[in-house]
Parts: C-alpha cells; sequence; structure tokens
C-alpha cells in the first residue's frame, strides 16, 4: 500500500506503508544508530514522536521481547529507507513488519531517508502527518501544521507508571522474562535502596541498576519528595523521558525537598530537571540528539566517550552557578552540556545515556559513581 509524509513546511514524501495501517501525526526526528530499532521504538522517550532511521535497512534481524526497553512502542510512527519483510536471526520472534502492527505502529519505507534528515538538519525538527491515505496530500499539511508543538508539553506523566513497584526478574513490568542471572546481573542480597523516578524509564537502566547491587522501587513521576524520604532510601534516580522538563515542576520541588539529604544521580530528563532544581534554564536544541555514536568529553579525566543519546531540550551552562556545580561533560559535536556534578552535595546527572541499549558501554562506569556515592553517604 502506498503511504505518505506530510511535513508542516509543505515537503512531501511518497512511499510504501508497513506496520499498522492508518494515520499518526507527531514531532519528526532522525536517530543515527546502525541497529537497536526495537529498543529505540519501545524507549519512552520518543512518545509524541515520529522517528526516522538513518540506517540504510531495517527490520533484518527481527524482533523480540527480550530487546524491549517498556512494555510497547512509544514511537508514533517509523520511517525507514527499507524495511525487510524477513528476519536473519536466531533470536527472532516475530518480523518487524508483524510487530509493528501488532502495536498499531505506522511505518513508511522507500523514501529518500537521506533527503528527509538532510530537510530536518537544515530547517529543525518539525511537526508532521504519515497517512496511508495518499489523496489529499495539501490536507495533511495543513493536519501537520495544527499539531500542538511539544515545547511546554509534559508527557512525563503519561508515560510514567500510576503504582509504585519493585524492580526484579519476576516483575511482570520485566516483558523480556529473561532472568537476571542470564544477564549476568548478581543475585547477591541488594546492598543499597534505589527509589528510582518514572519519567519514562528504561527496562536496561532498571536493570544496570539491580547490577550495582540496589534493590529498586519504582515510583511515579509526580511522587512528592516527602514520600521518597519516607520510604529511608540510600539513593534517588531521576529517569529519562519525553517532552519538554519545564513544564514537569512538580518533580523539580520534589528535588529540591530531599537535595543533599540523599545521593542523586539523573539521566537525559533527570537531568534537565536537575539542572532546574539547581536555578538552572533548559532550552530546545534546533533537532535534538538522537543515536548510539555522540562524541562526549569527559572534562574531569580528559578522556571522549561515544554515547547514547535521546534529547531534544538542554540545559543552558550559562544559567549553572559555576560556584556550586561542575560542568563534568560536554558534547563534542556542538559544545551542549552534558554532564554536570554538585561540588558539595552527593549529585551528579548526565544528558546522554549510560545504559545505552542500544549503543556503546563507554559510559557504564556512571553506575558504578552511582554505588560509591552511595556507599561513602552510608558510611
Amino acid at each position: 500500500m502506498q503511504a505518505i509524509l506530510a511535513l508542516e513546511d509543505g515537503r512531501i514524501f511518497l512511499g510504501t506503508g508497513y506496520g499498522a495501517p492508518g494515520e499518526c501525526q507527531g514531532e519528526v526526528v532522525f536517530n543515527t544508530s546502525l541497529t537497536g530499532y526495537q529498543e529505540i521504538a519501545t524507549d519512552p522517550s520518543y512518545a509524541g514522536q515520529i522517528v526516522v532511521l538513518t540506517n540504510p535497512q531495517i527490520g533484518n534481524y527481527g524482533t523480540n521481547q527480550a530487546d524491549n526497553e517498556s512494555a510497547k512502542p512509544y514511537i508514533e510512527g517509523l520511517i525507514v529507507r527499507e524495511l525487510s519483510l524477513t528476519s536473519s536471526n536466531w533470536r527472532s520472534e516475530q518480523v518487524t513488519d508483524e510487530y509493528m502492527e501488532r502495536y498499531s505502529v505506522p511505518v513508511l519505507s522507500d523514501i529518500d531517508t537521506r533527503a528527509l534528515v538532510r530537510h530536518l538538519r537544515t530547517h529543525g525538527v518539525m511537526r508532521g502527518v504519515m497517512s496511508t491515505d495518499v489523496s489529499n496530500p495539501e490536507a495533511l499539511v495543513q493536519k501537520a501544521r495544527s499539531i500542538p508543538k511539544m515545547d511546554g508539553m509534559d508527557l512525563a506523566r503519561v508515560v510514567s507508571t500510576q503504582s509504585i513497584y519493585t524492580f526484579d526478574e519476576n516483575d511482570p513490568r520485566n516483558e523480556a522474562g529473561d532472568s537476571l542471572l542470564s544477564l549476568g546481573i548478581s543475585q547477591d542480597a541488594p546492598q543499597f535502596h534505589v527509589v528510582a523516578y518514572d519519567f519514562g524509564i528504561k527496562m536496561n537502566i532498571l536493570r544496570m541498576l539491580v547490577r550495582e547491587g540496589c534493590r529498586v522501587t519504582v515510583v511515579p513521576a509526580e511522587t512528592s519528595g516527602e514520600d521518597v524520604q519516607a520510604m529511608k532510601p540510600d539513593g534517588v534516580f531521576l529517569s529519562n523521558g519525553p517532552g519538554d522538563p519545564e513544564p514537569v515542576d512538580y518533580a523539580v520541588r520534589a528535588i529540591r525537598k530531599f537535595l543533599g539529604r540523599v545521593p542523586v544521580f539523573g539521566i537525559c530528563l533527570g537531568h534537565q530537571l536537575t539542572g532546574l532544581a539547581l536555578g538552572g534554564k533548559t532550552y530546545k536544541l534546533k533537532f535534538g540528539h538522537h543515536g548510539g555514536n555522540h562524541p562526549v568529553r569527559n572534562n574531569i579525566t580528559g578522556k571522549v566517550e561515544i554515547t547514547a543519546h535521546n534529547h531534544n531540550f538542554a540545559v543552558d551552562p550559562d544559567s549553572i552557578n559555576a560556584n556550586e556545580v561542575e560542568l563534568t561533560h560536554v558534547d563534542l559535536n556542538d559544545n551542549t552540556l552534558e554532564g554536570l556534578r554538585h561540588k558539595s552535595l552527593p549529585l551528579f546527572s548526565v544528558q546522554y545515556h549510560p545504559e545505552a541499549a542500544p549503543g556503546p558501554h563507554d559510559s557504564n562506569y556512571l553506575f558504578r559513581d552511582f554505588r560509591k556515592m552511595m556507599e561513602e553517604w552510608k558510611g
């Protein structure tokens, strides 16, 4: 079947539709990862977005439950150069076309994704509509222009868990169904109790925390700082998530409540909320960072880490009090602030994704740093 992408500026891309028939809409972004399309699709940070993958062939190794980063895909739609209708991998349980149809995700294939990505890089991310009804492109352009902008939109409360739960290998939210032992995660009694805010948390973050000897209690995005302190955690984790950080003011208030009272580690949206809690400001990037190959310099060690990114907003480094906060990481592509650490309080955060999934493992050490911080705090 034919399918179409209509952008708000009038640009049209006509191709072939797969996955779920029908229509979807959202902010169109591109991801430069070479692998990991299923993990990308199930990352809640992509809520409200249509994702363009730059790797030319997608779907060739199929899909399986173990690679889900959440219970379902959160992308609105998927755009690829070529969708493989067969899978060639022993782990595959379902071909990608059927997987996307199962979860009602439309796929647009057979378009010039290179031209689309260059267009988005030049003009910035923009709203778009994908549809299998190609009869009236101009109507789709007008519809794209009417889509609410993500600026000022709180999506964290939309994707967050609605109830408190403890993550372990048997938890029904662990859709992968893998035992933690099979993933190389220690089964020893946990040394630390970590409360993890779910603003759109990825499964591999939870696994990484468990790997560092943590019992993880996951709480909804709107949980108050007082309620978290009542759980007597050894550390608090602030997760990744979608949307604009500034409307998530309830989380900023919560962070300020336990700041200095317990070690804190933030990733992605959690980093942005940390910056706001410290009195900083955030801003929206032209086309965001989405991919598994971004070079980030660690200002403390001088080393360069190749990292996984998925964010549209960033913390303004000039808004951070340099007397209190050290700027620890910077993106070498555009000098975006990628990490900070408080000079006197047990607090650090990074904009990128040290848990990857998909992506490199250069930054796994940050989970060990969090464990060491909790050890020192308890000691």
